[in-house]
């Protein structure tokens, strides 16, 4: 163990940014405007989503039954556990990047390169699919007023006939890509409002749903077998992340080492009650055999004679989601920059707008690339470019503070992972598990990415990194 400054350490691919120095360059450029509960509802805004509204019928029809509760709940502390240790990292280096920053001031820069490059394309293509989920629903809406829309303009390539481009999806990316562009601060005025509209919808839905619970529906409960539970968790797992993209925000909170940590827990807490609640309710108002998996609260309304709340769920849906889009196009960007800062990079990507402080450059070509991919790609294939670098990301972190911790534990820390090293073992075990479950596409997408990235490293970034030049 070492104590006093840390100086970095190890050689080539695994050379070593200090942590003092990442804190001192925190104060650069971006223009510190989110307050604790901004944060914290950006937190949320990446966290619930298609969970709520599509994830957990599906789950409860097809894979757990009325389980489908424990479900939520195991994948909810498995995520805690990644949380937890993105909380102590979050008060420890206040900056803009997440696990790619950890995992390069801990593990090395060859480590955080390829997390960062990973997330580049996963949070991108999340954006995508969420925009392509985001236009099914607008869709809907408006074939039941009774307009007619033309084929053309309705979806990818090859999802339908006369499909040539999923016109919503592709004005959707772009639309928060300016909302992004005008600044934290309005931009994140407009998704802690859209946020709150959010949770008010879920909150209404589980409180006119908890009058028509019918406790038989609950039984019998494990109709998969706890299996069915623990595959469910597997799924759903990827509706309880989001505080990750959240924590890339870190250089534009007004004093992120006492703030991040705090809304990086809060946001998984609240998330993780409302999923609870609403899930109970769900299979407590239809049996599980009877649940619609693509709109699970939409048909148990229905079944209790409240179609009409239907609709009022359906605009909760796209107000959630748009949210995650937001959340999500907000992380790519800030781990860009965090990069191009570093070196790794072209310089060129991290120029800020002079007045605006936000990385206009880069905002605007991931728009323009979420938007061809969710224009193009059908939901299926966009889907599959997604998943992999944020368990990775997982992993990274949950091992960088075990090792960080007997590194350097006597660098200040406002907020302390209770349980180390079990809970962000617990973390990364739990996170590797999760990406046996994987496709075989995901796995091949994710080599030749690794590939290209590899490529990029070697000719570019090793030689070009600031690191390199002491």
């Amino acid at each position: 163990m070492t104590s006093g400054r840390d100086v970095g350490g190890g050689t080539g691919i695994f050379r070593r940014k200090p942590v003092e120095e990442i804190t001192e360059e925190a104060g650069e450029g971006l223009a510190r405007s989110l307050g604790l509960w901004q944060l914290t509802a950006i937190g949320v805004g990446g966290i619930i989503g298609a969970g709520v509204f599509a994830l957990a019928g599906a789950v409860a029809n097809e894979t757990a039954g009325p389980a489908v509760l424990l479900s939520f709940l195991i994948a909810g502390v498995a995520s805690a556990a990644a949380a937890l240790s993105y909380a102590e990292f979050a008060g420890m280096i206040p900056k803009a990047g997440s696990a790619y920053t950890y995992g390069y001031a801990v593990l090395g820069e060859a480590v955080g390169w390829f997390i960062g490059w990973d997330l580049l394309l996963e949070y991108t293509a999340i954006v995508a699919v969420v925009a392509i989920g985001i236009s099914g629903y607008f869709s809907f809406l408006v074939g039941e007023l009774g307009v007619e829309l033309p084929a053309w303009m309705l979806g990818a390539p090859g999802t339908g006939e006369g499909r040539v481009v999923d016109l919503f999806a592709v004005l959707l990316c772009l639309l928060i890509a300016f909302l992004l562009n005008l600044g934290i601060r309005n931009a994140a005025r407009f998704e802690t409002f859209v946020v709150g509209l959010k949770v008010a919808v879920v909150v209404l839905v589980i409180v006119v749903g908890f009058f028509h619970v019918r406790t038989e529906n609950y039984s019998p409960f494990f109709p998969f077998g706890f299996g069915g539970a623990l595959t469910g968790a597997a799924t759903v797992f990827f509706a309880v992340f989001g505080y990750d993209a959240m924590s890339t925000a870190a250089e534009e909170s007004k004093d992120a080492r006492r703030h991040m940590p705090k809304a990086i827990v809060y946001s998984l807490a609240i998330s993780m009650v409302l999923y609870v609640l609403a899930t109970l309710v769900l299979t407590g108002m239809q049996n599980y055999t009877e649940i619609d998996p693509e709109s699970g609260f939409s048909s148990a309304f229905a079944s209790v004679g409240l179609s009409g709340l239907g609709s009022v769920i359906a605009v909760g849906a796209i107000i959630g989601i748009l949210t995650v889009m937001f959340t999500f196009m907000l992380g790519v960007t800030r781990v860009w920059y965090s990069m191009s800062r570093d070196g790794l990079l072209p310089g060129w990507f991290a120029k800020l707008h002079p007045v605006r402080r936000v990385p206009s450059r880069v905002t605007w070509i991931v728009g323009v690339g979420s938007a061809v991919i969710a224009g193009f790609l059908p939901i299926r294939q966009a889907a599959e470019l997604t998943n992999i670098g944020i368990l990775l990301a997982f992993v990274v972190a949950c091992v960088a503070v075990i090792v960080l911790r007997y590194r350097r534990p006597d660098a200040p820390r406002t907020f302390r992972l209770p349980g180390m090293p079990v809970v962000p073992a617990i973390g990364a075990l739990f996170s590797l598990w999760l990406i046996t479950y994987l496709a075989a596409a995901t796995w091949l997408r994710f080599g030749l990415w690794f590939l290209l990235g590899a490529v990029v490293y070697a000719l570019y970034g090793y030689r070009r990194s600031r690191l390199a030049h002491r």
